[in-house]
């Protein structure tokens, strides 16, 4: 039996004030501000699908642009993810989720290495969506991939609405995460022929 997956983490800068609590053995229950609409729509769904317990505060310089808030909020995330998965002993390691939403479907896969990396493969046709800058989308699992110290895949394999697209990818990233982090009474030590994830 695991331990309590829980981390608190709180970042502030001249540009971004954030305050995030994520429990990894949740029940999906969230509460999200960040300013930016549809990127709190995004991590409610990330914390649903997931099941994780996620309370995020961010106060950001949302009057210059979306960047500084999505991009610290996803850098902030991965540090806890990592914090409160611990020394990943008895976990699966790897996750992975062909995700439909409507038109879209986005394969999402990764592992919890240690090693940092991000595959971004799906495309936009438009700037934005509410007040979320498409481009943004990228940067926020990049920054999530990098501090959390994970390999991240996520392929569009169909789709044409931004909506749909981003929110399928939010959703698999949730489902694959959870995968990842699930205990198996058969690993007892961390799943690498190394003994050690880093």
């Amino acid at each position: 039996m695991l331990d309590k997956r829980i981390a608190e983490i709180t970042r502030k800068t001249s540009e971004t004030d954030i305050r995030l609590r994520i429990g990894l053995d949740g029940s999906g229950k969230a509460s999200v501000d960040t300013g930016i609409g549809f990127f709190d729509h995004m991590l409610n769904s990330f914390a649903r699908h997931g099941l994780f317990d996620l309370d995020v505060t961010v106060k950001g310089d949302i009057h210059v642009d979306c960047h500084h808030t999505i991009e610290d909020t996803g850098i902030v995330l991965g540090e806890a993810i990592r914090e409160a998965a611990g020394d990943k002993k008895g976990i699966r390691r790897f996750g992975e989720c062909i995700l439909p939403m409507d038109d879209a479907l986005i394969l999402t896969a990764l592992d919890l290495s240690g090693r940092p990396y991000l595959a971004f493969e799906p495309t936009f046709s438009s700037e934005r969506v509410g007040g979320m800058d498409t481009q943004m989308v990228r940067e926020f699992f990049y920054a999530v991939s990098y501090s959390a110290g994970m390999n991240l895949h996520i392929r569009q394999l169909a789709g044409s609405n931004d909506h749909h697209i981003i929110e399928a990818a939010f959703k698999g990233f949730a489902k694959a995460l959870d995968m990842a982090l699930m205990p198996d009474g058969r690993i007892t030590d961390v799943l690498s022929t190394k003994g050690a994830l880093s």
